[in-house]
């Protein structure tokens, strides 16, 4: 966060809402700093826990690639070769990691897309160094489409996709979920505060901004992914008044409103209640849902 460091941990529980057991702002002005993260392991013992950490939304590149048709052991590098082109800065500052996205299991065998994620190297680095310096085991380095699509998929209709959408600092991001696999990221460029504008007319000019660009995203992915029955959008919250009755009387699929009650059990964080709370800590909960899978 720009203003700051959330710290949040979660309990996962078999067949019941994960547990909510530390949810801790720390205002920082320059965000990640030794200081701040020094406060944190102190304050919370972070020391003794496995770590993770969040990009910005700026602070990396999320692009939709074709499978290359390589052993998986060379998948890296053979996706690294084919991102030389589409990168804003040189493939060998990079650091790249995949994400597959599943093909049609009904449909005849063909030519499959992924998701690259690529950051500079230095970025990556320095944020490495911050949580060594700071004594904190640090285990992974995630990014925004990730967390929300771990709320995303607890709250999936069997047999469906689940469309949601979030809104903070770095602007909008709707995901699209199909049995709690990421298929469609989108950026929106409408931040946190255009939502808030308190001008009636500015914020509607934003409302219908984002219900173009909605429409647009989503007849892309009913093109694309036509095998993929999008059920309905989830809205997280934002605290911005008018915006799911905009949504629900504009777009053909049915909107539905979410708290972070839906997925989390909030008895050991009732400051969570509060929806600038639940605004401010649902990619840092999302995050914290991550449990390791297979990795490619």
């Amino acid at each position: 966060m720009r203003d700051g460091i959330c710290a949040g941990r979660v309990q996962r529980v078999r067949d019941a809402k994960a547990i909510v057991e530390v949810s801790t702002f720390y205002p920082s002005d320059a965000g990640f700093s030794p200081e701040a993260l020094e406060r944190v392991n102190k304050d919370l013992k972070a020391g003794n826990y496995q770590c993770g950490t969040m990009l910005n939304g700026g602070e990396y590149q999320l692009l939709m690639v074709d499978a290359p048709n390589v052993p998986q052991d060379e998948l890296k590098t053979a996706v690294r070769w084919r991102l030389k082109d589409m990168l804003d800065f040189h493939i060998d500052d990079a650091t790249i990691d995949v994400l597959d996205i599943p093909v049609d299991s009904s449909a005849a065998a063909r030519g499959h897309s992924m998701f690259a994620i690529a950051a500079r190297n230095a970025l990556i680095q320095s944020r490495q160094a911050l949580f060594a310096e700071a004594r904190l085991d640090l285990n992974v380095i995630d990014i925004p489409e990730m967390a929300q699509r771990n709320i995303s998929a607890l709250l999936e209709s069997e047999g469906r996709g689940l469309a949601m959408l979030s809104f903070d600092a770095d602007g909008g991001l709707l995901t699209i979920t199909y049995k709690a696999e990421l298929y469609l990221s989108r950026r929106i460029d409408v931040t946190l505060a255009q939502l808030l504008e308190r001008d009636s007319d500015r914020q509607q000019a934003q409302f219908d901004k984002i219900t173009l660009e909605l429409q647009r995203s989503l007849d892309h992915f009913d093109r694309q992914f036509h095998y993929v029955n999008v059920l309905k959008l989830m809205l997280a919250p934002t605290g911005a008044e008018g915006l799911h009755e905009h949504l629900a009387a504009n777009l053909y699929m049915p909107v539905e409103a979410m708290t972070l009650d839906d997925v989390f059990d909030l008895r050991k964080a009732p400051e969570l209640q509060d929806v600038a709370q639940q605004q401010r800590f649902f990619l840092t909960l999302g995050a914290a849902l991550r449990h390791e899978e297979v990795t490619l």
